[in-house]
């Protein structure tokens, strides 16, 4: 077996328009595709820029099941990692969008970090790798 990547990660959201406006506007976002499908579904993917990295697919929950997942779809530990290059700058830029960070910026041994979340509640950490 030959596993050659992870492109696409699913990311239960209440609404495509609300999600598409946040990873698209605040973030920064790529929007790759936005079709309709059956049954008032879409296939919305968002990417962040320049990533060789997984999309996301919004996906618009549909049922109450889906519901109690949006926001808590790694039961409250940080779910996913935004690499930059330029950590002073993002975070800037983030915060000038209105992204809602839980902590302030801390330096590691393996970078520069914050913690943010989405507007469901499912937390990012926006990294930095040290030099080496």
């Amino acid at each position: 077996m030959t596993i050659q990547s992870l492109f696409l990660v699913t990311l239960v959201v209440d609404d495509y328009d609300h999600a598409k406006a946040f990873y698209c506007g605040a973030l920064g976002f790529d929007c790759l595709q936005d079709q309709p499908q059956p049954e008032g579904k879409r296939w919305v993917v968002v990417k962040p820029r320049g990533a060789d990295g997984a999309a996301f697919l919004l996906a618009q929950a549909a049922n109450e099941t889906q519901r109690a997942a949006i926001g808590n779809q790694t039961g409250g530990r940080v779910g996913f990692f935004l690499k930059t290059d330029d950590f002073a700058r993002d975070h800037a830029a983030m915060l000038a969008a209105g992204v809602r960070f839980l902590e302030e910026p801390r330096h590691e041994v393996y970078g520069t970090v914050a913690v943010f979340a989405d507007p469901y509640g499912n937390s990012f950490d926006l990294i930095q790798h040290a030099a080496g």
